[in-house]
């Protein structure tokens, strides 16, 4: 090589080095910039904006002979499952929302109705409404009133006894109770004064969840004295003392607490003596005896019902 002494002949062999080194470097951070971005789209294009660990025939990120994996070599297909960087609403399979089952809240009627309360309960009548015996139709009587008519103001002393638990489906949802009843009778209009009576019976309380009101039936039976007045000559007055009572009422309870509830509702009571004051005729007897005329009223009731003794809560 001859060296110029202006160094020109230097330069022109330096300069295609240069050049070439330039272009290596440069062709190397395009190559670095293209893989850079080449690999983004590669795992857009999988369904995933990182870098995804399964490969397959289009998917794959490195050379055959370094990385080989397939669906069939991972237990389970992994490419299924969305990332925790991606939206819900990117993945083919949007993973199920589990639904709660949803809890109803505890029935407080269950401290209230329970098997073996006991309660006493005090009710307050007033009955001036006279009708014919209901069950008329099925002892032979005439379907009718007679003319003197009767206002009956009943006082019920009772003991209640819870014999069940709340059971039934819906609207038949409920307990039974057995009620032993002690009253005393005002009569304010009719020939007799009082009546004294036993009474015992049988109510259902259908009870709603979670309702502080429910709805009752109940029915008793007893037997009683009154100041009979058909033996003095009274027309359609009762022809003895002793008779017999059937009571009926339906209303509805409502319970402040486990402890106190009030009713109210409208209440039956018929008053009888089976026809036993009347007599057959007979040579001795050849007069009859005093007819049995019966009483049939109805009317409201309120009462009032009281815990006699403190209950352990119920978990539900």
């Amino acid at each position: 090589m001859t060296f110029l002494v202006d160094g020109k002949a230097y330069f022109a062999h330096t300069l295609p080095n240069k050049r070439s080194r330039e272009i290596i470097l440069f062709s190397t951070l395009l190559l670095a910039s293209l893989a850079i971005l080449v690999s983004p789209a590669r795992a857009q294009q999988c369904g995933s904006k990182l870098p995804d660990v399964t490969f397959d025939s289009k998917c794959t990120g490195g050379p055959r002979d370094l990385l080989k994996f397939s669906p069939d070599s991972i237990v389970g297909d992994t490419r299924a499952l969305p990332l925790e960087n991606e939206p819900e609403g990117d993945s083919q399979n949007p993973p199920s929302t589990q639904r709660l089952r949803k809890t109803k809240p505890p029935d407080f009627n269950r401290e209230i109705y329970y098997r073996n309360k006991l309660e006493f309960g005090l009710d307050f009548g007033f009955l001036p409404i006279n009708i014919p015996f209901p069950l008329d139709i099925f002892v032979g009587d005439n379907y009718n009133t007679y003319p003197l008519h009767y206002t009956l103001a009943p006082i019920f002393a009772s003991l209640r006894w819870q014999i069940d638990g709340l059971e039934g489906p819906w609207i038949l949802r409920g307990n039974w109770d057995m009620t032993f009843t002690g009253a005393v009778t005002l009569i304010p209009r009719g020939p007799e004064s009082r009546y004294f009576a036993y009474i015992m019976g049988i109510r259902r309380n259908f009870v709603p969840r979670n309702s502080r009101i429910a709805p009752y039936f109940d029915i008793r039976l007893g037997v009683g004295n009154t100041d009979a007045q058909g033996p003095s000559g009274v027309l359609y007055a009762q022809g003895q003392d002793w008779t017999f009572t059937v009571n009926m009422g339906s209303g509805v309870r409502y319970n402040f607490s486990p402890r106190y509830a009030i009713s109210a509702g409208m209440h039956f009571m018929h008053l009888s003596n089976l026809d036993m004051s009347e007599h057959p005729w007979t040579p001795q007897n050849p007069t009859y005896g005093v007819r049995n005329y019966g009483i049939n009223v109805y009317g409201p009731m309120v009462g009032i019902d009281i815990q006699l003794r403190k209950h352990k809560r119920h978990s539900e």
